[in-house]
């Protein structure tokens, strides 16, 4: 019974299967009722119209003999095993194709794609973007601005769609025999045009054309090699953006001894995708792990002389906080050893939340003056490890090889209070609490209170929540909550300039360690929350940052003074919208407000990856985040840091990183040569196209070629002339191409540009051919811009112009 019903339900599927039979046989009884001997006469028919075999086989079989029932019966159980025979076929096919899309196409469909993932993920290949709701459009222009698509006949358009999805010969049957171009056509908009053709090679127009395929073959592979340089229009004429690898974590051992054997290999893997440089952690936790004031740098030796021989730029970063204790008790590299015995005795040395639970991830801000570690203050020990690092590799700061130097300044290396350590049991999207319980710090806020003359106000607000909490939850966080209260206001203010006055601090120091080197520091990206009124989240982490006020303006004037790069982690994926709902998130809005601030102060700007990124959606918001188009003053960041996987272990795809990394430097002039030569090189395969798809033509081409050497070169025709009045700038190529092949037809030298009328074996005819050859390719510089006519005239493929 089980098999009966699934094969009606496959039934239901096939769009070819007729249920009319199954519907009278069964529309009266649960089972079918025996069949009587001596039938009865039958009412009418349904006042529906039976349709298909299988109808009017069962109609039948109601007035016929058993014989004939039985009969009917067959007939249907071999349609459903014949229905059956084709989902099978249908589904082998469509098991094929997406494992063949998954293996050599890196297409990340699911594990049951249908077909609209397989159409939404050629659509994204093909640079298009495609909405959760299916709304699909161009990423430039937006869809309010898109016109009707360029390319279309005479009687009726041609979508791009339309293109990509159905062969040149069903277009062309369809169509007059001459192609009208559009002057909408943009360079950007040729790829769909020059694939859809590249992709309908055809037996029956092959034949038709006198064309060799293999002489079109080179235009083809030029314009697939463009394509691979110029994939992404969008970012065309962008400026050079340097792009830095950071090195993942565990290369050196906590006796900073150097232990990925395959370090070498994967730095050969970053040189051969043009990488500009990378970045290594050094981290207090290694170097001055065992003794204050004693440091070893033997391992990061090692590995900078490793980098100095592939020639690839270094940055580097002074990790003060530790590495990897967020998932276990464990951390993988933690503060060093005999800071962690003082904090055995004065656990104050380390951040406090509200419960007195202690953080050992950084020391405490309230330290940075405190004479707590063995003699010395917090800023001392930051500064005497920054200058035993410039001392100890002073040859490599002479050489230029260390490019940058940045500079962490709280958990994870960001300027942050370790407000979300999970450890504590904080997940995401809880807002956080504040860290400012141990006595240094509350003995600063009394200071403070006292200064403002409220020393009663010397406390924690009391109504802040939890780790875990919502923003609507609390008393101090709420709509109209007492974060905007007097007293509100000003803890918060003391609390963020706590943050600041600590990296004014650090930056001073590091400013004389690393003179005339670039000094970086990394800001965090907190964007839950962003939508509210009090933005939360963004409070604990000490950026006093509501509605009503910039809580990043006064950061970045310290960083301006000390002439620091501010590094901005951004948000490489798209949050769901269930996400972004459930927490009120914005990363968008808090990029926007944070670069422009930035910018808007005179800072340089660089940015960094919050996670790895598979995919070319992620890469691509890297890179429009990296390089706004929108931008009238054409601000970018001055550099990009990618954290990534390991490149040896397979675990990145390479095309997607190798294009990223060409968006990336992609240069104005760069561009306009390479649109040029796509502009050209389309245009050719259009009069091409024209010429194969009219027959007529071709065959009174076949019949003048003879005429056409005997004529010759006339007395008018002179190389120093121009064909057309037209000139070829990389962006008139439509009525510069309508131009040309004119001339060409008018002057009958059409059999010259298609490689149709070839070179002659006897030498006097020859040196007639090569001269004609020689007054075409002077034609047609003549017709191209004088500053990129050099360009344009190596790059032309040989064959297309008789090999000349």
């Amino acid at each position: 019974m089980n098999s009966i019903d699934d094969d009606n339900s496959r039934q239901d599927l096939d769009p070819q299967s007729d249920h009319s039979s199954d519907y009278l046989a069964h529309s009266h009884h649960p089972h079918p009722l025996p069949l009587q001997s001596h039938p009865q006469p039958q009412p009418q028919p349904q006042p529906r119209r039976p349709r298909g075999f299988a109808a009017t086989a069962a109609a039948t079989a109601a007035v016929t003999s058993p014989n004939s029932a039985g009969k009917g019966k067959k007939e249907r159980e071999k349609e459903k095993e014949r229905t059956k025979l084709r989902e099978r076929h249908r589904r082998a096919i469509t098991s094929r194709m997406l494992a063949g899309l998954r293996q050599y196409g890196n297409f990340p469909l699911p594990a049951r794609a249908d077909m609209n993932d397989v159409l939404a993920a050629l659509a994204r290949e093909a640079g298009w973007v495609v909405e959760a709701d299916g709304t699909t459009y161009r990423q430039c222009p937006p869809p309010s601005q898109m016109a009707s698509f360029a390319a279309k006949s005479v009687e009726s358009p041609l979508s791009a769609g339309s293109l990509r999805t159905c062969s040149v010969k069903e277009t062309l049957e369809n169509q007059p025999p001459v192609l009208r171009i559009d002057e909408n056509l943009s360079p950007a908009s040729i790829d769909s045009v020059v694939i859809a053709e590249r992709d309908s090679k055809n037996e029956k127009y092959a034949s038709a054309s006198p064309i060799n395929p293999v002489d079109c073959l080179e235009a083809d592979q030029l314009m697939q090699d463009i394509h691979s340089v110029v994939h992404d229009s969008n970012f065309t004429g962008t400026p050079y953006v340097p792009v830095y690898v950071k090195l993942p974590v565990g290369i050196i051992n906590k006796f900073c001894q150097l232990i990925d054997p395959q370090i070498r290999q994967e730095l050969i893997h970053m040189k051969s995708l043009n990488i500009d440089g990378v970045i290594v952690d050094c981290w207090w936790g290694i170097v001055e792990g065992w003794s204050p004031q004693k440091y070893v740098w033997s391992g990061y030796r090692e590995l900078f002389s490793i980098i100095r021989e592939i020639k690839l730029k270094l940055q580097v970063v002074m990790a003060f906080h530790e590495c990897g204790g967020n998932d276990s008790s464990d951390s993988l590299i933690a503060l060093p050893q005999w800071v962690l015995e003082i904090g055995k005795d004065n656990q104050d040395i380390f951040f406090t939340d509200r419960e007195g639970r202690r953080n050992t991830e950084c020391l405490s801000l309230g330290i940075d003056k405190e004479r707590v570690l063995k003699g010395r203050t917090g800023i001392e020990v930051y500064f005497d490890f920054m200058r035993s690092f410039r001392t100890e590799f002073d040859d490599l700061f002479a050489e230029g090889l260390i490019s940058a130097v940045e500079i962490g300044l709280g958990a994870s290396g960001e300027l942050k209070y370790p407000s979300f350590s999970e450890r504590m049991g904080w997940r995401y999207p809880g807002i956080g609490e504040f860290q400012c319980y141990d006595k240094y710090m509350q003995q600063s806020l009394r200071r403070a209170a006292k200064l403002r003359g409220h020393s009663f106000w010397a406390r924690g607000p009391d109504n802040a929540g939890q780790y875990n909490s919502m923003p609507h939850e609390t008393g101090f966080f709420c709509e109209r909550g007492d974060y905007d209260s007097y007293y509100g206001r000003f803890f918060l203010h003391w609390y963020a300039h706590a943050l600041i006055d600590h990296a004014d601090n650090v930056l001073s120091l590091a400013s004389l360690a690393f003179d005339e080197t670039q000094i970086v520091v990394k800001v965090p990206a907190v964007y839950w929350w962003y939508k509210t009124a009090s933005h939360a989240a963004e409070l604990t982490t000490g950026y006093h940052n509501p509605t009503n006020q910039d809580g990043y303006s006064p950061l970045f004037e310290v960083l301006r003074k000390h002439a620091v790069t501010m590094k901005f982690v951004c948000l490489g994926f798209q949050l769901s919208s269930q996400e972004a709902d459930e927490s009120l998130a914005d990363p968008e809005g808090l990029s926007w407000q944070v670069l422009n601030s930035g910018w808007d102060r005179g800072l340089l700007v660089a940015g960094e990856n919050a996670l790895p990124c598979y995919d070319r959606e992620g890469f691509r918001r890297l890179v429009e985040m990296s390089k706004p188009r929108n931008d009238p003053d054409h601000r970018h960041f001055s550099f990009f840091a990618y954290q990534q996987p390991s490149l040896v272990q397979g675990n990145i795809c390479l095309s997607e990183l190798d294009s990223f990394i060409k968006c990336m430097h992609d240069s104005p002039r760069s561009c306009e040569i390479l649109h040029g030569i796509k502009a050209l090189v389309y245009t050719i395969m259009l009069v091409i196209q024209d010429l194969r798809i009219d027959q007529r033509r071709w065959e009174m081409i076949m019949e003048s070629k003879k005429t056409e050497v005997s004529n010759g070169l006339h007395g008018f025709d002179q190389s120093g002339t121009s064909l057309v009045s037209t000139m070829l700038n990389g962006r008139n190529y439509l009525s510069w191409n309508i131009a040309v092949k004119t001339a060409w037809e008018a002057k009958k030298k059409v059999g010259f540009v298609d490689g149709s009328i070839k070179p002659h074996e006897d030498l006097e005819e020859y040196a007639e051919w090569k001269s004609i050859v020689s007054m075409i390719k002077s034609w047609i510089k003549n017709s191209i811009q004088e500053e990129i006519a050099d360009t344009y005239v190596m790059l032309l493929p040989p064959k297309l112009y008789g090999m000349f």
